[in-house]
């Protein structure tokens, strides 16, 4: 009897172990993943990360839109804003799974491609908060490295502008065997527009870092030599996400509730601006109020920014005198009566645009930074071209007319006449336009020129002044308290004020 016990229980053994790891895998959830699908998930998640900062903060705090209700961002009641910091470092984690993929192996289009992802993704991190980890940034899992340093800002746009251009050169001489992605569809015609997007990317920070260095070289450099270092050179470049007419890839704003995108109501900033020049993108931004559809005279009425809750729910005359966020952009149920029903794949993940481009070519060029070309062609280009960006993507269900007026660049307000310090704000003024939606892109502008001018709203709660930058996650402190208290003795106090080493 016992050696009877003994067969079968090494006969259960034996069948227990029998394709054990096979049976023990679970197919649906793999322990590697291919550059590909990793390269597709880092796009889209970074897109829509883009797309949510705008509408959340990004359009507030440079007065695109305003809020009618829960009013705390547009008084500058900010506490914790943790959506960059962390959709770039989750993010992150996956770009050095591709980076671990690829390996020593320099002609994987790959290599390049993450590194402009990267790139642009510290960029927004290190221009969101300040010093920020970035050396030591996703190396818990290989190297144990679970409390990075956080790098000063100036060695982290070191890093970015190398890696910016070393994605140049490793792209010019890659194969073309890039799947997964969605941002310039693949193949060899993407990999040129990825060296585009590098390059005109550089021309973004170096811009930005002018304020603190010298750039002229190197942004010399780049537009002269237009075979080694091609820019955009219209708006099929334009480094956008295309979303698609069915969930989950539909977008971002298409699923959200009602109420929830009523409290954000066109910016009086910006329809003042744009009525004033009689520019009709204002259209496209905004909708008519429903109180003067109502009375038979439909006008685009925006709201003061920086009320009071009282104040911002009975500002002229209530919520039906307040212009809503322009169709194209709204949700599934926030159409008006009458309209054509939302296309969910109508606007556009924004990262960078051929005008954004022009404006900083222009302003370059004025500012004698380069010497290639004319600041005023630059200009007028730009403005053209996001004319035709808007007319271009605009449902035509709207029935909304995005022409350029015949004598729209000609006006006072818009004409490349007057003063340098007049023809700099009227740059500021357009590239501010042209930033609309595209995350925190036109504060961080605005930040480093204090064009156009943003005025505190009545009921501000930031004695006056318009927030600089971002706080760190509050969890820093007990996850790397040393590391990050290293970096507020060099940056200053962590709050909103302190202004970071590119900016001051």
């Amino acid at each position: 009897m016992k050696f009877l016990k003994i067969f079968l229980l090494a006969g259960l053994l034996s069948s227990c172990t029998h394709d054990f790891s096979e049976t023990n895998t679970n197919e649906n959830n793999p322990t590697n993943v291919t550059p590909d699908l990793l390269l597709s998930g880092v796009i889209r998640n970074m897109m829509n990360s883009q797309v949510n900062t705008a509408w959340g903060i990004g359009n507030i705090v440079v007065q695109h839109h305003a809020k009618i209700q829960f009013v705390n961002e547009d008084r500058y009641l900010w506490g914790e804003q943790n959506g960059v910091w962390d959709e770039v470092y989750n993010n992150y984690r996956n770009l050095q799974n591709i980076f671990t993929a690829v390996g020593a192996d320099t002609t994987n289009p790959y290599l390049g491609v993450s590194l402009v992802l990267k790139s642009w993704m510290f960029a927004l991190a290190t221009d969101t908060y300040g010093d920020v980890p970035y050396t030591e940034a996703g190396r818990a899992k290989l190297e144990g490295k679970y409390q990075p340093k956080y790098d000063e800002q100036e060695a982290i746009y070191a890093g970015i502008l190398a890696d910016l251009r070393r994605a140049n050169t490793l792209l010019m001489n890659s194969n073309t065997n890039l799947d997964g992605d969605i941002l310039y569809g693949g193949g060899a015609s993407a990999i040129l527009k990825w060296r585009k997007l590098a390059n005109s990317l550089r021309l973004r920070y170096l811009l930005r870092l002018s304020k603190r260095k010298d750039v002229s070289a190197e942004m010399n450099e780049i537009v002269a030599n237009p075979v080694l270092f091609p820019l955009f050179s219209d708006n099929a470049d334009n480094a956008e996400l295309e979303y698609l007419s069915s969930a989950p890839n539909q977008w971002p704003l298409y699923g959200a509730r009602v109420g929830s995108f009523d409290e954000f109501r066109v910016s009086k900033t910006l329809s003042d601006r744009l009525t004033a020049l009689g520019d009709p993108r204002l259209k496209v931004f905004g909708r008519p109020s429903q109180r003067s559809v109502t009375a038979g005279t439909p006008k685009i009425e925006g709201i003061p920014n920086g009320l009071s809750d009282v104040n911002a729910l009975a500002y002229n005359g209530g919520v039906q005198g307040v212009s809503r966020v322009g169709y194209t952009f709204a949700c599934l149920v926030c159409n008006d009566q009458g309209q054509a029903a939302p296309d969910p794949a109508a606007a556009k993940g924004t990262l960078m645009t051929y005008a954004e481009l022009m404006f900083t070519l222009a302003e370059a060029r004025e500012r004698n930074m380069i010497t290639v070309g004319e600041a005023a062609t630059y200009y007028n280009n730009g403005i053209t071209a996001n004319f035709n960006y808007w007319k271009s993507i605009v449902p035509s269900q709207y029935g909304i007319d995005v022409t350029m007026p015949a004598n729209y660049l000609t006006q006072t307000g818009v004409a490349y006449t007057g003063t340098q310090e007049e023809k700099l704000a009227k740059i500021a003024l357009q590239k501010w336009v042209s930033y609309y939606f595209t995350g925190l892109e036109a504060w961080f502008d605005w930040r480093r020129t204090g064009m156009p001018e943003i005025v505190p709203g009545p009921s501000n709660l930031n004695n006056g002044r318009v927030p600089v930058r971002f706080i760190y996650p509050q969890r820093e402190q007990s996850l790397n308290g040393i590391n990050r208290g290293d970096a507020v003795k060099r940056q200053g106090a962590d709050d909103l004020n302190t202004r970071m080493w590119i900016a001051k």
